[in-house]
């Protein structure tokens, strides 16, 4: 159950920011087809690592199981997914409020949350 709520969450980030995305290029009257489907990409992409992250827990658990190893394996596997489902909602986060703040910059709430966030997200390369 946890995988299917992890990654209910990251889809549901995912299209969060896709949908920010495309509003904020609409009121900027920038809206591209290409930059909608790299950002679409973009996004299956990391559902794909998240997917890929649960497979290497589960995975890791199952090889545990067979060299009697149960514990130490589902901490290794539990890292692996934990961090990775970690990275992803902080970075979708900080691309949501990033395209609400350039939508409205009045929101100085937001500001100060994004500001925080920012850490988790300083490679950034403006997937948008």
């Amino acid at each position: 159950m946890k995988y299917i709520i992890m990654i209910t969450i990251v889809v549901g980030l995912a299209l969060a920011d896709f949908i920010t995305g495309i509003i904020k290029a609409y009121i900027k009257q920038d809206v591209s087809s290409k930059m909608m489907r790299t950002g679409g990409l973009h996004k299956v992409m990391e559902i794909v690592v998240m997917l890929v992250a649960i497979g290497l827990e589960i995975g890791i658990g199952m090889l545990g199981q067979y060299y009697d190893e149960p514990r130490l394996a589902e901490i290794t596997g539990l890292f692996a997914s934990g961090a990775v489902f970690t990275y992803i909602v902080c970075m979708e986060i900080v691309s949501i409020l990033e395209n609400y703040l350039e939508t409205n910059p009045d929101a100085k709430w937001a500001a100060g949350i994004l500001k925080k966030l920012r850490i988790f997200n300083s490679d950034k390369e403006g997937e948008k």
